[in-house]
């Protein structure tokens, strides 16, 4: 899943990324509307989490435009209090709005509900239960590990998206892990063992994606 993630206080921009990366999301980011609207041309986004008050264009003129133009979701941040001010963010076509300050594990539930990644997601035959962290492939439970489960859901989150071995092991060990790519590549084929050869595909000098072809 590709989100981008738009605000001019670039601090909270990075620790947002972070967070959300760690989820196994795709994060792209941006600090001015006029930006944001020419990403969200040129980019895929499943979801944009938008400030109100950015320079360029508004949070309110960007999201009239991504709901017009695009299938994206949008998530409004914003500082604004009134019943006013949330009609509006309403009104141009947010599908939901947070209010500052907020609580990063609200945002990413807020965004997983959203996806409708809070119940369950999947590719083919291969079905993962978020909630419970059972991963089934024909109705069968294959009892995965937690690091299998992670690894699994982080390639599902970006399917279609060619994965570096440095970016696998910041988003599933994280950024403090030895860059030992070994151990990506030892535990990617102990997964493929378990879930089918077929699912995840080697490009190699590049990385791993989910069995979809990517040009």
């Amino acid at each position: 899943m590709r989100i981008m993630i738009v605000d001019d206080e670039r601090k909270l921009v990075n620790i947002l990324k972070t967070y959300f990366e760690k989820e196994g999301f795709n994060v792209i980011c941006s600090f001015n509307g006029e930006d944001a609207v020419d990403k969200c041309y040129s980019n895929k986004i499943d979801l944009v989490i938008l400030d109100w008050m950015i320079p360029k264009l508004s949070g309110n003129e960007v999201c009239k435009y991504i709901k017009e133009n695009t299938s994206s979701k949008v998530l409004m941040l914003t500082a604004k209090t009134t019943t006013e001010d949330d009609l509006e963010a309403l009104s141009v076509g947010a599908d939901e709005y947070i209010k500052k300050p907020f609580d990063i594990r609200v945002l990413i539930m807020r965004v997983n509900k959203l996806l409708n990644l809070h119940k369950e997601i999947g590719f083919k035959d291969i079905r993962i239960n978020i909630k419970d962290k059972r991963v089934y492939k024909d109705d069968r439970n294959l009892n995965l590990t937690k690091l299998e489960f992670d690894l699994l859901s982080y390639f599902i989150k970006n399917k279609g998206i060619i994965l570096s071995r440095d970016r696998i092991i910041t988003s599933v060990w994280g950024s403090d892990y030895e860059r030992d790519y070994r151990t990506v590549d030892t535990h990617i084929r102990r997964l493929r063992n378990k879930i089918g050869e077929e699912i995840i595909k080697t490009y190699r000098g590049m990385g791993y994606t989910l069995g979809v072809d990517v040009d």
